[in-house]
């Protein structure tokens, strides 16, 4: 028993270590990093749609539903990175924390739905699918620690429901068209998360806005 409480406080006091050390890094650098994981979050949604649409029927380009049906846009976001400057830091960082926030249980049904995808890449795709959502836990926390250094406004989330379930479909066209909509959505806003993430971390080095 006083083994297990030992073993329990040592857990403890590396866990309160972790979070103190990484209160003390400064912003700039939190801000490479998140950078740094939101890029690669988007390289891989992006390689994830070539695979797909590389065995992507046809008729999957006229019936797949259009952008304005991805659950997140209804968040009004920058249109380009003059917008995006013209934006507070805490602002921004909030958006980003709230797109982040939004795919927690998308990514969920991407991985499960993964493990029946009709398609010669499926063992793949589903491994990259995990991936994804180990860079976006991990720029996820990363990003809490930095929206504590930001304020109340960097803290505040818009909550934006998925409500389409977990099922994508039961005939092989309908999980790869469905399977397609939910990653070209995911692709699309973390084309916006790594985009939002370079201005901020732009901004906090204090370069001119040209440069960012």
């Amino acid at each position: 028993m006083a083994h297990r409480r030992t073993t329990g406080s040592k857990l403890l006091m590396t866990a309160l270590y972790m979070v103190a050390s990484c209160s003390a890094v400064p912003v700039t650098d939190l801000l490479d990093r998140a950078s740094q994981r939101s890029d690669t979050l988007h390289s891989l949604s992006t390689t994830l749609t070539k695979e797909l649409d590389s065995h992507f029927p046809p008729i999957g380009r006229v019936i797949t539903p259009r952008p304005s049906m991805c659950h997140t846009s209804s968040l009004q976001t920058p249109n380009d990175k003059a917008q995006a400057l013209q934006i507070s830091e805490a602002d921004l960082l909030s958006l980003v924390r709230s797109l982040l926030q939004a795919w927690i249980d998308p990514l969920v049904v991407l991985s499960s739905s993964a493990n029946t995808l009709p398609h010669p890449a499926q063992s793949s795709i589903f491994n990259k699918i995990q991936e994804m959502q180990e860079h976006s836990k991990s720029l996820g926390d990363g990003l809490d620690i930095l929206s504590s250094k930001m304020g109340p406004a960097a803290q505040t989330i818009s909550f934006l429901p998925y409500r389409r379930g977990n099922d994508i479909g039961q005939d092989r066209i309908s999980k790869l068209i469905n399977f397609h909509f939910l990653l070209s959505c995911f692709r699309r806003d973390s084309h916006k998360i790594d985009s939002f993430l370079k201005v901020l971390r732009c901004r906090a080095a204090k370069m001119h806005p040209q440069m960012c």
